[in-house]
């Protein structure tokens, strides 16, 4: 089986430290991880007018490539899961294979959205919270946006979010684990 890894991870100063632990765990369960920066053939991304165009190119190779897909959805640059990660992650769940998720953080998503936006917050319609432009707040006590929660759901995926002292937030790979572990015992359906 092969799993692809996604997540900001590549964004990380210890990114190829990052890789080789999630490929070192999947090689543990019997699966291999693939990483966004691994090596891939691709003519379309080799043709590329720009960088940004042949890594979306070199990373939608890989997704194909791919069997399942663990993301990891640890809240970044705010109080969401990378944008990037949840393309990845729905990309995947439309080609109709497994997806898991782990995030780093046990908070819900309107906890960390109403924590994030802080004073601008104010009672919006219905009982719920609205910003400071009036704008509901989504709030189903989902990890992240429903979408998210929902996709994994649907593919009769698991999503495992732990909190983890704020140092570790990054290199916590316990939630990794249980996701690579969930989709070697067939936990998770297609």
């Amino acid at each position: 089986m092969r799993i692809y890894l996604a997540g900001p991870d590549v964004f990380l100063p210890d990114a190829s430290a990052i890789a080789a632990a999630k490929k070192a765990i999947c090689a543990r369960h019997g699966a291999e991880g693939v990483f966004p920066t691994d090596p891939i053939e691709s003519a379309a991304a080799d043709a590329a007018d720009s960088r940004w165009l042949e890594i979306y190119l070199r990373n939608e190779a890989h997704i194909r490539a791919c069997d399942a897909l663990v993301a990891n959805l640890t809240p970044f640059r705010g109080p969401s899961a990378d944008a990037g990660t949840v393309y990845e992650l729905g990309f995947m769940r439309a080609l109709g294979r497994p997806v898991a998720g782990y995030s780093n953080s046990g908070q819900g998503f309107t906890q960390r959205t109403r924590h994030f936006l802080g004073a601008g917050l104010r009672p919006g319609p219905g009982g719920g919270w609205a910003d400071a432009e009036g704008l509901a707040l989504e709030d189903f006590g989902c990890h992240d946006n429903l979408m998210i929660d929902g996709g994994i759901v649907a593919a009769g995926g698991i999503l495992v979010a732990r909190e983890v002292p704020e140092a570790r937030r990054w290199q916590a790979l316990e939630g990794f684990e249980a996701c690579v572990a969930a989709l070697k015992r067939g936990r998770l359906a297609p």
